[in-house]
C-alpha cells in the first residue's frame, strides 16, 4: 500500500521583502516547521518572485545540489568558479556546491522574474564544485513527461550527484498518465505550477505538492490543462 502527504499551496511558508516574494514548500530561513524538513532527499523547493532589477548578492552555499528552474522572466548568474550566464524560462540551471561556491542572482529585467529553486542532499559530500544548464525543447513535456534531470551526466537533461530524477510535463484536460519511479525504494514528489491534477483520489491544485511512496507507479488524472 502507498503511502502519501498532501501540501496544499496555502500551507507553505511565505515571506514578502517588497523585492522578493517567496513561498517556501519546505522549511527555509525564517519560517520552520518541524513537519515539513523535506520529502526524502528533496530539502528546499522555493517559488520566488523577484522584482525588476533585484536579487541577492553574492552569498555562499556547501554539499547541496541546487537546481533553478525560471518560469518567467530572466535570471543572470555569477559565482566563485567564473560562470556568467543568463538563463531565462526554458532553461534549467544545476550547481554542485560541494566542498563550497558563492554565487550571485539577479533579475536582468524591469518585469518580476519567477522561478522555482531546488536543492537537494548530494550522496556524496565535499565535491569539486560544477555548473551546468540547458535549454530544453519545451514541445518534448506536452502530454508525456519530459525528464530534465538525473544522477546520470549521458541520460536526458542535466546531472546531479544524487539518486533523483525530474520531469515536467504538459498535460491536456481529461488525460490520464501513469508515471513508473525510477529506482526501487525511491519517493516521487509532484509540484503542480498551473491546473489541477488527480492522484490516489486526492485533488491537486495550482501551487500544491504531492508525495508518494511505498510504490512503483502511479497515475495522474488531469482536471485541468496546465499542469
Amino acid at each position: 500500500m502507498s503511502k502519501t502527504v498532501y501540501h496544499q499551496a496555502n500551507t507553505r511558508g511565505h515571506v514578502n521583502h517588497g523585492w522578493l516574494n517567496a513561498h517556501h514548500s519546505f522549511s527555509f530561513a525564517s519560517w520552520q516547521d518541524r513537519t515539513r524538513m523535506h520529502f526524502g532527499v528533496l530539502r528546499v523547493l522555493n517559488d520566488d518572485e523577484i522584482a525588476g532589477k533585484m536579487g541577492f548578492g553574492m552569498h555562499p552555499h556547501d554539499n547541496m545540489e541546487i537546481i533553478t528552474i525560471p518560469l518567467v522572466g530572466e535570471l543572470v548568474h555569477k559565482d566563485s568558479m567564473g560562470n556568467s550566464a543568463v538563463i531565462s524560462a526554458g532553461q534549467i540551471q544545476v550547481m554542485s556546491a560541494g566542498t563550497g561556491i558563492t554565487h550571485s542572482e539577479f533579475n536582468n529585467t524591469n518585469d518580476t522574474l519567477k522561478l522555482l529553486q531546488i536543492w537537494v542532499f548530494p550522496k556524496v559530500e565535499n565535491v569539486m564544485p560544477r555548473y551546468d544548464e540547458l535549454t530544453l525543447n519545451e514541445t518534448d513535456r506536452v502530454n508525456k513527461f519530459q525528464q530534465i534531470l538525473s544522477p546520470n551526466e549521458k541520460d536526458a537533461g542535466v546531472w546531479i550527484h544524487q539518486d533523483a530524477w525530474f520531469s515536467l510535463g504538459k498535460f491536456d484536460k481529461n488525460r490520464k498518465e501513469s508515471y513508473t519511479v525510477k529506482k526501487q525504494n525511491n519517493g516521487v514528489y509532484v509540484f503542480v505550477i498551473s491546473g489541477s491534477a488527480s492522484i490516489n483520489e486526492q485533488v491537486i491544485n495550482t501551487r500544491d505538492g504531492f508525495g508518494i511512496w511505498d510504490t512503483t507507479s502511479f497515475d495522474i488524472s488531469i482536471l485541468n490543462d496546465g499542469i
